[in-house]
């Protein structure tokens, strides 16, 4: 076997050769970055007809406290599940468990206060399915325009 490197720059000339290849009308896949890692992904224009050809079972959609939950894990991460409960203000056992069936979030660890909960982050499955590389990707706050009905003005 050999023990040579291949250089950063050459490895990212060949994938840019590889996605322009896929990237054409020839191949229903084109190949994307995601999740720090690539992919081999569906163009959407051929989405339909290869899930039908496979037989591919569609995803559940999240609900809203799955989702509201996992937003509290993403941004606040690692937590543990009561402070998740004190921010939503209602129990949290069935959202984590669903989410934890989905491998969007795994056990980072035990949290070192009384009891030692378990501590919940996000995992590399959650980075794959909403498309980001990393958590800096995730909007903040400033991203999300402020509400326009708001009546007279907000002071500090």
């Amino acid at each position: 076997m050999f023990d040579a490197e291949i250089p950063v720059d050459q490895l990212e000339n060949a994938l840019q050769d590889i996605s322009e290849k896929y990237r054409g009308d020839d191949f229903a896949f084109s190949l994307e970055k995601i999740g720090g890692g690539y992919l081999f992904l569906t163009k959407p224009a051929y989405q339909s007809s290869i899930s039908i050809l496979l037989k591919h079972q569609s995803q559940r959609r999240l609900s809203s406290a799955q989702l509201e939950t996992l937003s509290i894990i993403a941004y606040k991460q690692p937590i543990t599940k009561s402070e998740m409960e004190q921010i939503r203000g209602v129990n949290c056992d069935y959202s984590v468990q669903k989410l934890l069936e989905k491998e969007l979030i795994a056990i980072k660890g035990k949290s070192d206060t009384v009891g030692k909960p378990l501590l919940y982050g996000t995992s590399q499955k959650f980075m794959d399915y909403f498309g980001i590389n990393d958590l800096k990707d995730l909007p903040q706050p400033k991203d999300f325009a402020e509400e326009e009905n708001q009546i007279g003005n907000q002071t500090d």
